[in-house]
């Protein structure tokens, strides 16, 4: 050994890399599959939870679109209901509507977080999924776009949908 090390034959001493079946048993702890770093497209695609929707087809792949696309509606929802219950409140807040007040702002947190980890599966269809919802959420819950029963109940005020008073004052 020590005379092929000095010069002999090395084509004798090479290994063969790792079976995928090894590192896979001595490595119980890692993802099976890769992660992706940049963009895809496709169906298979691995979003908030191990192996969903993964390898299941697209129809499970469109539910995990509409479910991104729901939660990024009910956020923009929620900001709403925010807004409201702040407005509502007046200048002093009891305890029971800064609690409530406190609640609502900690679910629309952890609904933008779960969307935003969605979009980090760096799949185009659920960056496209949680743009749509957001758009969608912001249309029927902050727009000035209302059905004809909600329209003189002035709801959409300029303020809700991010929009200065004219004279630049609080109403």
């Amino acid at each position: 050994m020590r005379g092929m090390a000095m010069g002999g034959d090395m084509g004798a001493m090479t290994m063969a890399p790792p079976r995928a079946a090894d590192h896979a048993a001595a490595t119980p702890h890692k993802m099976a599959g890769m992660m992706h770093m940049a963009f895809f497209w496709g169906d298979r695609a691995v979003v908030l939870f191990p192996g969903w929707p993964g390898d299941r087809g697209a129809g499970m792949y469109i539910l995990c679109l509409l479910l991104v696309l729901a939660l990024a509606a009910l956020t923009e929802a929620l900001a709403l209901l925010s807004r409201r219950l702040a407005r509502r409140g007046g200048g002093e807040a009891t305890a029971s509507s800064a609690a409530l007040l406190t609640a609502v702002h900690a679910a629309r947190m952890g609904l933008a977080y779960l969307v935003m980890l969605a979009v980090m599966s760096f799949n185009v269809g659920v960056l496209l999924a949680a743009v749509a919802g957001h758009a969608l959420g912001f249309l029927l819950a902050r727009s000035r776009v209302r059905t004809g029963a909600a329209r003189g109940s002035g709801d959409a005020s300029p303020e809700l949908c991010g929009i200065p008073p004219p004279n630049g004052s609080k109403p």
